[in-house]
């Protein structure tokens, strides 16, 4: 049975396949080797400045002519102009006993602090280009990002967290197709009010930034929500059984992540991979304790601390200004018990560190299997 879907002919696209634009990992190197193996490589720009973002264009379109997309955060703060929360105490005014858990942590583990432009070079925010450029996580920051998306009349624009909205318009008169990740089915209809081409339903299975609700509860409600919309699966997706399942239950594509971390082509460190291939099931934990916002990743020292600890995490941005000197020095120092990264629950269906172009080929043709298998028993 060949794999082509509806989402094929709107990305113009071989294969139903979507690279998750994971922030740091989806690199130029990884979308363009999915777009070139037939799939649709996405940008994990959640953390590129407006001048590396416009860079990282430029570089995907020197190794791939096939269509690739952008994904950044358009967290509804952007809307209301303003970071600080609707209730509660101000993060800043918690932010000195949050650094001084932070700074004990590091001294407990024999962490050594790094410079700041260090820190942030470490953790994606640091690019030379964007010095004195608007803050990380800022409106400031997500608004000059959205306007360097429609300069370069990018393909496809994925809004991997929060309602574009605001700009489908414009990006719909430069031709490009617009997608939002979404965990629920009262977003989803938002969304789809918003005039977009496709949703991506992730599940809280994935990696990353979730949902409350189970992929195989979600994608099948989200589908019955938005009507003829396209919808993409996500969420564990990490084999050609489960875009098979995800088909099933109503998705025209599938979002796949934690599969294309473990490739060459990750922009993420060789110990981080190696920690992808010796995980299983067992290994991730959903925690607040890198961004601010509830996240799946590899279970860790860091994650640990926070949930045996007083401090509750802080809301985004303001956690990431606390974990970001932690798991900079983490990652400089190759320690993978306190910054083995992200990754959803299909993590013990990793065996190896692969090329991106197999992995593919791997999912498409499990699939094909699946659903061959699958027709037989009808």
């Amino acid at each position: 049975m060949a794999l082509h879907t509806r989402i094929c002919e709107l990305f113009e696209i071989q294969v139903p396949i979507v690279l998750a634009g994971m922030g740091g990992a989806s690199t130029p190197d990884l979308a363009a080797a999915v777009s070139n193996a037939g799939g649709l490589g996405i940008l994990g720009a959640a953390a590129c400045g407006p001048n590396q973002l416009r860079a990282w264009i430029v570089r995907t379109r020197e190794l791939t002519d096939k269509p690739f997309g952008v994904d950044t955060l358009l967290p509804a703060s952007v809307r209301r102009g303003s970071l600080e929360p609707r209730k509660g105490p101000s993060p800043l005014d918690q932010l000195p006993a949050h650094k001084a858990f932070a700074k004990e942590f590091m001294e407990r583990e024999g962490l050594a602090d790094l410079p700041p432009m260090d820190q942030a070079r470490q953790s994606g925010f640091g690019n030379e280009l964007d010095r004195g450029g608007p803050a990380p996580l800022t409106k400031e920051f997500f608004e000059a990002q959205m306007e360097v998306v429609i300069e370069e009349r990018v393909p496809v624009y994925a809004a991997g967290l929060g309602n574009p909205g605001p700009y489908v318009d414009r990006l719909h008169a430069n031709g490009t197709k617009v997608m939002a990740v979404v965990g629920q089915t009262y977003h989803a209809r938002q969304v789809a009010e918003a005039g977009i081409d496709a949703i991506v339903a992730q599940g809280h299975d994935g990696g990353g930034h979730n949902a409350p609700v189970g992929t195989m509860a979600l994608i099948p409600q989200v589908k019955d929500a938005v009507g003829d919309l396209p919808v993409l699966g996500a969420g564990a997706i990490a084999d050609g059984r489960s875009v098979a399942a995800a088909l099933m239950l109503g998705a025209e594509g599938v979002w796949v992540g934690t599969a294309f971390l473990a490739t060459h082509e990750a922009g993420i460190l060789d110990f981080q991979k190696q920690a992808l291939v010796e995980g299983s099931d067992a290994s991730t934990t959903i925690s607040r304790s890198i961004t601010g916002k509830p996240a799946r990743v590899i279970r860790s020292k860091w994650t640990q601390a926070w949930e045996e600890g007083d401090l509750a995490p802080l809301p985004m941005p303001y956690q990431s200004m606390i974990a970001m000197p932690v798991l900079a020095a983490a990652m400089r120092a190759a320690r993978g018990d306190v910054a083995p990264g992200f990754a959803g629950q299909g993590l013990g269906l990793i065996r190896q560190v692969r090329s991106a172009a197999e992995v593919l080929e791997d999912l498409v043709k499990g699939a094909e299997r699946a659903l061959s298998t699958g027709a037989s028993l009808c």
